[in-house]
């Protein structure tokens, strides 16, 4: 079967848009032949700074036939609905149509067409520009003289020429013609920029790929990868050094250049008094370069490794000396702020600078960087607890956290921050574990970051993240789309792998309220209220426990008769609550999205998070396996079938009769042995798995709701469930209602996927 090779080469793409870019060209190109009807064998996409490259194996040389049956208007049916049939048909007369009966319904015309499937070429001719005026980059721009017309070709960088060829293995392939702004599809490409600029031909991926490496191109950016971190290992040991390794650097770095080339560079010594995480940033975000530690002393060495894009004549050693420039410079920067922030120590002390804080605004309608720290103090002070954490040392970590923006150091290198933070608390004495939760409580900022373990550094990570969220919601600034200015994707994902990673026990909601009401009454209407109930300056001072804050809103209706304040807190407390519900519905989305990356199915997280009251991570997830286990079963997979049944019986005839069918059914109504047997099932698993949740057993609670199995399937197989006798048919109804009721012990079984 033929395979498709494209290429699309253009100045550098951004290192940071190339993966996802190779992937939608993989799923785009692939989508659309699926639709047409051209399944494949395999695909796979690639990127280097001046290319995006997609190989498709196994395509069919032409399009199945279609054949196709369209339903039409009914025999006797006006002249104009019969010829727009005609017409979408493409039929010359209903002579060519067939009449299909239905005594219901009455007869009616139907047309069936055949359309002969064309040759895969014309088709893959006709989806790849298309595709490439719209591919989704984030950033894209117009060039040339086409560039002011109207549609003209928008690229992540100037598009210079694309390849797309397409034939047997064993054969020479011919070229899918078409062309993009006045550019035509061929089978000329080049090599590296530099060392091998010169156009050369290529046929399939196979000879594409071989012919891109002699030419100075490594085209697999895992293959990049993995000669970087290997010759950079093996240039740092045959020095003395070992390699710290970098995954982020690693793959930035990578995206970078087409021919890898490892060289090493030093710095003078005596920046080494700087603490080794400012280098290691300042010599990363600058340079994009990787440092080494000496062996011997275990800490940073005086060198550096870079990876340049060519072969350079002289060995590197222009290279090599520009970037020792930039990174002298860069280092005394560095020392300088850093010996800046630590004179006078006694006047410039985390708690000296903590000051300043009321002066700076977080943000306009959370108030400022103060009142936030005072905050997140409170709240961290209140999980320390859960999480068994030393609660002083806790309220000392959440008061110092933020300290360091106000440093020199941070001020001109903000990626320290945190780092920066635990160093000059350490300087000042104090306690270790306070000291590292104010590196951690930024952590975990990614998947790969990682996650603090250390209880003080838990607590005050949770606290931050937790009042972010939380506030934003509270002044609803929500994530929206792709935008999200305030990092809060990041913030939820961040709280769930520390609740997840360390095990604990933590009810959201009760959280997020205690941090939300706060933004919460400042909101024009709640401080009418307030005023009213002269309340103002109390809760501007925040003299009151976020609790009391709660309460307060929970009680106004009870604590005035004023009809304008009732009307009022009417409004405001479904507001408020709707808060807190979507926020942990945005919750529910991001623990989709990580266990989804698990393995996990995003139904069952749905199933769980319907039950009222679910806002423990870590029994969400213990569900949710236990959950995945039993429907894997052939009880769970029956039982399954069998509520998903008594559910959608009760929804019609729920609509039928406009009212539902809760309450007990009445035993004295019960016929059948079946219906019984399933009712007795019912209150003995009812029993049994509401005694194994409230224990947190949830296997346990699954292998009670085994046994329901047996007894829903005989009473669907014998029982006719909308009996002639209306009393009978409610109480039946009733009692399906009863499986529906028993099955939320654990879910809601509505929400699972067949």
């Amino acid at each position: 079967m033929p395979d498709l090779l494209l290429e699309l080469f253009s100045e550098e793409i951004p290192a940071r848009m190339q993966a996802k870019a190779a992937d939608d060209l993989r799923k785009m190109v692939t989508d659309k032949l699926v639709a047409e009807g051209l399944v494949y064998d395999g695909a796979k996409s690639f990127a280097t700074p001046r290319r995006l490259a997609l190989t498709i194996h196994g395509l069919p040389a032409r399009q199945p036939d279609l054949k196709d049956e369209r339903k039409g208007p009914k025999v006797g049916a006006p002249d104009a609905a019969v010829q727009g049939f005609l017409k979408a048909a493409g039929l010359k007369s209903l002579d060519e149509a067939t009449i299909q009966k239905d005594p219901k319904k009455g007869d009616f015309y139907v047309a069936l067409i055949e359309k002969a499937g064309r040759p895969a070429i014309d088709v893959i001719a006709e989806i790849i520009p298309v595709i490439i005026r719209t591919f989704p980059w984030p950033k894209a721009m117009r060039w040339g003289e086409l560039s002011a017309k109207p549609g003209a070709l928008q690229w992540v960088r100037p598009l210079h020429s694309i390849v797309a060829t397409f034939g047997m293995e064993t054969e020479e392939p011919d070229v899918v013609t078409f062309d993009v702004a006045g550019i035509k599809a061929g089978q000329m490409t080049r090599g590296h920029r530099f060392m091998a600029p010169a156009e050369f031909s290529v046929r399939r991926f196979e000879d594409y790929e071989a012919k891109l490496f002699d030419a100075k191109v490594v085209l697999d950016p895992q293959r990049r990868r993995d000669i970087i971190l290997a010759d950079a290992k093996e240039l740092a040991f045959a020095q003395g050094f070992e390699l710290i390794e970098d995954q982020g650097l690693l793959d930035e770095v990578s995206g970078l250049v087409e021919w890898p080339v490892v060289l090493m560079g030093s710095f003078d010594e005596s920046f080494l008094s700087i603490p080794g995480e400012v280098i290691r940033a300042t010599i990363r975000s600058n340079q994009k370069c990787f440092v080494v530690n000496d062996p011997k002393t275990g800490k940073l060495a005086n060198r550096f490794i870079l990876v340049a894009n060519i072969e350079a004549s002289d060995g590197g050693k222009a290279i090599v000396a520009g970037n020792e420039r930039v990174i002298r410079a860069r280092l005394s920067d560095a020392k300088f702020f850093y010996e800046t922030d630590l004179k006078n120590w006694k006047e410039n002390s985390l708690d000296e600078r903590l000051k300043k804080f009321e002066g700076v605004t977080f943000h306009r309608e959370l108030g400022s960087q103060g009142r936030r720290v005072a905050r997140i103090g409170r709240l961290a002070a209140e999980i320390a607890p859960l999480v068994g954490a030393d609660v002083e040392k806790t309220k000392r970590a959440a008061k110092l956290m933020k300290a360091d923006l106000l440093t020199e150091i941070v001020g001109e290198f903000p990626e320290v921050q945190g780092v920066m933070g635990k160093h000059y608390a350490l300087a000042q004495g104090e306690d270790p574990s306070v000291a590292q939760a104010i590196e951690d409580h930024y952590k975990p900022q990614g998947p790969n970051d990682r996650v603090p373990n250390d209880p003080v550094s838990i607590a005050v990570a949770l606290a931050d993240k937790i009042d972010t969220l939380a506030g934003f919601w509270a002044i609803d600034e929500k994530p929206t789309g792709s935008k999200d200015p305030y990092a809060l994707r990041r913030a939820a994902l961040g709280v769930i792998r520390l609740v997840l990673d360390n095990n604990l026990r933590l009810p959201l909601y009760s959280k997020f309220s205690a941090v939300a009401i706060g933004p919460f009454l400042a909101m024009p209407k709640m401080r009418e209220v307030a005023r009213q109930m002269n309340l103002l300056e109390i809760i501007a001072k925040e003299e009151i426990s976020p609790k009391a804050k709660m309460a307060f809103i929970e009680a106004l209706k009870e604590t005035t008769s004023t009809a304008s304040v009732n009307a009022i807190a009417d409004e405001a407390v479904p507001v408020g609550r709707k808060i807190l519900d979507d926020l942990l519905s945005f919750f529910a989305d991001r623990l989709k999205v990580q266990l989804r990356e698990q393995g996990a199915r995003h139904d069952l997280v749905d199933a769980v998070f319907a039950l009222e009251g679910q806002d423990d991570l870590l029994m969400i997830v213990r569900r949710v396996e236990a959950l995945g286990k039993f429907l894997d079963t052939d009880d769970g997979k029956n039982l399954l079938a069998g509520t998903k049944r008594a559910s959608n019986i009760l929804a019609i005839e729920e609509k039928k009769d406009k009212h539902t069918f809760d309450g007990a059914p009445d035993a004295s109504l019960f016929v059948a042995d079946e219906e019984k047997q399933l009712a007795r099932a019912i209150d003995e698993v009812k029993r049994e798995a509401g005694d194994a949740v409230a224990k947190e057993n949830f296997e346990a609670a699954m292998t009670a709701m085994a046994k329901l199995r047996p007894a829903v399937d005989a009473f669907f197989d014998k029982v006719k469930v909308n009996d002639d006798d209306s009393k009978v048919r409610e109480n039946r109804l009733k009692l399906l209602n009863e499986i529906r009721a028993a099955t939320r012990a654990v879910a809601d079984f509505s929400r699972i996927q067949d």
